[in-house]
């Protein structure tokens, strides 16, 4: 379905590129509406209610990042317009698309559409609407907006893919970079799926399967700091795709030394402190591209003050990446109900965080890290592999329940329980 969705989006393209040079009831324009609306309809036989989101220079069709458009100039021009988030119904009728292919022209031509020369007869078949972003109520109509925050997520997806590339890395040698690349935009959009960021966090089911949620977890953390801290686009997902990656080593610690339930030996020390080493080895020798995750995967176990794991045989300062991911990889270890220790609480980690900062973690992004906790307390969700993410409650209002009675509930640090530890 991805290579018909391209070709929709293309035809998408063309037909506004085209309108935009001729007048209404041109026959080119006509061709190309007529053009577009069959595309659409040839994609709805495959998907009756197909999705798109356009962040930064990604396209995502439903969940999934359309590599055929990769770096499609047309998906940032969409989202500079407000045009982030796009639903079609069943229901779509030719003339409807037509307008709403003006409108968003008008958008992209003169920035913003006065709602009192809108169409009044134009019906919802299509909405369309800006993710993360408030205040769109005052140009579209509220049942024209795009009810993002009910677009909802499973993690499911995203954790089978994990725990399959750890076994394709463990029997291969290799690591598949796409889907990597796929969970974290996958990701990105279930974090911005409300007009709010949204953190969504995995909860650990089964012990043996915590470097798979926690790993989901450390990248949706270390996008949500990268963002919080003012990063761009580009260096927020590298900062994710680093913090997906970080404990990629562990996938060549034997499985009863990693989920040993009590106390490790010096000799099991030994083994579960080459983790660093092995996962930096492995994504470098994957992708040359991925530097930076090489870097943090090999630092992330290092203190500010020299401390922690591997040795230097130098000083040297660590990537500020390789800093962020150590922040959040704490936070989520000590969360996590262990065997031989229960989940701490929220305040508590935050509170060891600070203690930390300067000799431990970096003092900057620790405060940095506290401060986000403390302001998106409440955008914060549990969700498991199969639970979607749930609904978020605006600020200041009673969080919805979760979709399942044995989910966590929603909107309350207190409630989270996730996998990893500081080894």
């Amino acid at each position: 379905m991805s290579a018909e969705a391209a070709r929709f989006l293309n035809s998408f393209a063309q037909a506004l590129a085209t309108m935009a040079l001729y007048a209404d009831g041109h026959p080119a324009r006509e061709r190309v509406v007529n053009a577009s609306y069959d595309q659409l309809r040839l994609l709805q036989e495959l998907d009756r209610k197909p999705q798109f989101s356009f962040l930064g220079l990604d396209v995502i069709y439903g969940q999934v990042a359309l590599r055929e458009l990769k770096e499609w100039d047309w998906g940032q021009r969409l989202a500079n317009a407000g045009v982030q988030r796009l639903e079609f119904a069943e229901s779509v009728q030719r003339d409807e698309y037509e307008g709403f292919l003006d409108e968003v022209l008008a958008r992209l031509t003169l920035g913003a559409i006065d709602s009192a020369t809108r169409s009044a007869e134009r019906v919802s078949t299509i909405k369309f609407g800006a993710v993360g972003v408030k205040g769109s109520e005052g140009v579209l109509r509220p049942e024209d907006i795009l009810p993002t925050a009910t677009i909802r997520y499973s993690l499911g997806e995203e954790a089978e893919t994990i725990r399959w590339l750890h076994d394709e890395v463990q029997s291969r040698g290799e690591l598949p970079l796409i889907e990597a690349e796929s969970v974290v935009r996958s990701l990105a959009v279930a974090m911005h799926g409300d007009r709010d960021i949204v953190i969504p966090l995995l909860q650990l089911k089964e012990f043996d399967q915590y470097t798979t949620t926690h790993s989901l977890n450390v990248c949706v953390l270390a996008m949500a700091l990268a963002e919080f801290i003012g990063l761009g686009t580009k260096d927020v997902r590298a900062f994710g795709v680093a913090g997906l990656l970080h404990d990629l080593g562990k996938v060549r610690i034997p499985k009863d030394v990693l989920t040993k339930p009590g106390k490790l030996t010096d000799e099991e020390w030994v083994i579960m402190r080459r983790h660093p080493v092995d996962g930096a080895k492995i994504i470098y020798e994957s992708d040359r591209q991925l530097d930076l995750a090489s870097a943090v995967a090999y630092e992330h176990h290092i203190m500010i003050n020299g401390g922690g794991y591997p040795t230097r045989h130098f000083q040297r300062d660590c990537h500020k990446a390789s800093k962020l991911v150590h922040i959040c990889d704490v936070y989520d270890a000590l969360r996590t109900k262990r065997p031989y220790r229960e989940a701490w609480e929220a305040e508590r980690v935050l509170a060891q965080i600070e203690s930390g900062a300067g000799p431990d973690f970096d003092a900057e992004l620790a405060q940095s890290f506290i401060q986000m906790m403390r302001q998106w307390e409440r955008r914060v969700a549990f969700v498991d592999d199969k639970t979607p993410l749930p609904h978020m409650a605006p600020q200041g209002s009673a969080a919805p329940p979760a979709a399942t009675a044995d989910a966590a509930p929603s909107g309350t640090v207190s409630a989270l329980a996730t996998p990893g530890s500081p080894a």
